[in-house]
Parts: C-alpha cells; structure tokens; sequence
C-alpha cells in the first residue's frame, strides 16, 4: 500500500494550515502524493495564512474566483479536476480534505472505478461524506501533532471506564474480533481493524486518545493480547477476555 500513488485535493475554505504537516505524514502511511492540489480564491485575504505552507511543502494552489456570492465554485473547480486526474487513470487512490458534503457524490464516483479514497475532515463533517470514503480520519487529530494551539482539541485519553461505557465502540470491537476469530477465539489484530474499517470509515483509535488500536484495546482492559512470532515479524492476536470462575 505505501506505494500507491495518490491525488491529495484540498478544499482550502475547508481546511485549516495548521493541519498540513500532519495531514502529509498520515497520508505518507498510504502512498505517495504525486500530486497535491489546493483550491481557493486566493485574492482574497481570509486565505493569507496558507502562503507559507503551500511553498514549505510543495502544494500547488488553484485560483478559483467567486463568480457569484452564495455560489461555492471552489467545490466545482476540485470535482472538476479529480475527474480529470480519474480518468487519466494514473492513480491508485483519492485523498480528499474537506468538511463540506458536497463531495459525497464524488467520493462514491471515485469508490465506483475501483479506487481508493481517503476523507480528511473536522469532526463537524457531514455522515455522508464520511461513510462514502473508504477510511476517514479527523483533522483535529492531525492538529494534535503540531506545536499549535491547536493541539489543544487533540482528544484527549479516555479511561477504561469510560471506553467501556461507550456502546458503540464496544459493540465495533467485539463484533470485530468474533467475525475475525479462529475456533479459539483468538483473532489477528489486522484482520480486527480491517472489518471495523469496512463498518465504521471514521474509526480511529486516535480519536479515544491511543496512537494504535493495540493501546485502545488494552486500555479497556476487557480483552486479552498476545504477540506471536510469525516467519520474521511480530503480530498481535487478541480475544475476549474469559471470566475466571
């Protein structure tokens, strides 16, 4: 996967600087970005702060003016051109960065010829958009990485109590690791992210405060985890923790 060479496309009325090193550094997990586009008017002073940004990391503005007040032609400039780059049939993978729905539709099109699309947005963005990519990640957990006041919306680590108490996490969790289980109960934590990703886009470990989902499910303290040496690598296996009588 860390060869697929992606399209970043970035809605700049809909994503803050701050977030920009962090962004890149996640989407690096995935592929390489062979292109990396911003969209905006950039006449405009509200977008000043993106100046120095787009040159330290090499990111191309679009100018997009606005025709008519109301109008979001930013929104039809980026649809336009990831068509474009869909059709040139170059790439292996979408990342999308917004907090606006209009680009449900889009990340469907782009889902619909076999690639893969990455959603990056506030966490006030639409559940549309959010389903309709294949894995979604929080901006604010990409703030979180920079030495920015912005670090202070990072979610902040939840405890045992509290991730027990969520019902939807733990019904994700268990569901996970019963579909992704051997006749033991035992089941590798790839297989466990892999099938909640399918369920939940959105998911991430991050946003309960733990950099990796072996942490999340630790700090719950319900499941037990083993590492296992397969062939040259490690990898961890988990199951549902059995009550001692």
């Amino acid at each position: 996967m860390a060869h697929d060479k992606l399209a970043v496309l970035i809605d700049a009325d809909n994503a803050r600087p701050a977030i920009v090193e962090g962004l890149l550094a996640e989407i690096a997990k995935y592929g390489t970005a062979h292109v990396k586009r911003i969209y905006g008017d950039w006449t405009k002073p509200d977008l000043n702060g993106w100046k120095e940004v787009l040159l330290r990391h090499s990111i191309q503005p679009i100018q997009q003016f606005r025709y008519t007040v109301g109008k979001n032609a930013t929104d039809s400039a980026m649809i336009i051109d990831a068509m474009d780059l869909l059709y040139a049939e170059r790439f292996d993978g979408f990342c999308i960065v917004s907090s606006d729905s209009d680009f449900t539709r889009l990340a469907s099109r782009i889902r619909e010829s076999g690639l893969t699309v990455y959603g990056f947005g506030e966490r006030k963005t639409p559940e549309p958009f959010r389903t309709a990519c294949d894995k979604f990640i929080y901006t604010e957990v990409l703030a979180g990485t920079a030495a920015t006041a912005e670090a202070e919306a990072a979610p902040k680590q939840r405890s045992a109590k509290e991730l027990r108490g969520d019902t939807h996490l733990m019904n994700l969790l268990r569901g996970a690791i019963e579909a992704a289980s051997d006749d033991t109960g035992w089941a590798g934590l790839g297989a466990i992210g892999s099938i909640i990703n399918k369920q939940s886009p959105d998911f991430d470990s991050r946003n309960y405060g733990y950099a990796k989902l072996s942490g999340l499910i630790k700090g719950i303290g319900l499941f037990d985890a083993e590492e296992r040496h397969i062939g040259n690598g490690k990898h961890i296996y988990v199951r549902q923790r059995i009550a001692k009588k």
